[in-house]
């Protein structure tokens, strides 16, 4: 499988090379690094040439490096039932650029596309119905960024008086959570069990 996969990454780099950084088998896959900006072309490559067949799109989904200009990664992960073949392809997109729909090559892309803008901040120009899909409406930030807080910027609950479910700033009573398996993340405001003996000790 390793000697096909080799076979297969240098036919698409010869084929595709201005549209490619850099192509490499691991984990006993193959993997592409393409151009953002031509993301659609190297799709429509690897869907419709005959010794690829790549023609199920599996997963699209995003990664969050901070610390890189480039901050995400792209990625797309596709199967070839014709040659039993998978291939991981991934595009660089900064956190201020876009990077092409391709809902006309593969529409199962449509709703991965919208989870990875509602997960990432990823932008995907051209997209037929861009918007939140796992989020409530007027959340605020991203979830999997890697700087989003963890406990998040609301908190939301039902409110008796009002009827209705309300939105409120998180507060937390610590600053770092205890993680002593008994107590919650706000901070208990009741005795826990065993602490009356170590105020017995004091006295």
């Amino acid at each position: 499988m390793s000697e096909e996969l080799q076979e297969l990454g240098s036919h698409i780099a010869t084929a595709i090379d201005a549209d490619i950084r850099g192509w490499r088998v691991e984990y006993g896959e193959l993997t592409i690094d393409v151009r953002a900006d031509r993301i659609v072309q190297v799709m429509q490559f690897l869907r419709d040439d005959p010794l690829a067949k790549f023609l199920v799109m599996i997963d699209l989904t995003g990664v969050d490096f901070p610390g890189r200009a480039k901050r995400f990664d792209v990625v797309y992960h596709l199967l070839s039932m014709h040659n039993n073949t998978r291939i991981r392809v991934k595009a660089q997109v900064a956190e201020d650029e876009t990077i092409p729909t391709i809902t006309d090559v593969f529409p199962c892309a449509d709703w991965f596309e919208r989870e990875a803008f509602d997960m990432y901040g990823i932008v995907f120009s051209g997209h037929p119905d861009l918007r939140r899909i796992l989020t409530d409406y007027g959340f605020e930030g991203y979830p999997l960024r890697k700087d989003f807080p963890l406990t998040g910027h609301v908190e939301v609950r039902y409110d008796d008086e009002q009827k209705r479910v309300v939105y409120e700033p998180v507060k937390l009573v610590q600053e770092f959570r205890n993680f002593d398996y008994l107590s919650p993340w706000e901070g208990a405001k009741y005795v826990l069990p065993g602490d009356e003996k170590a105020e017995a000790e004091k006295e």
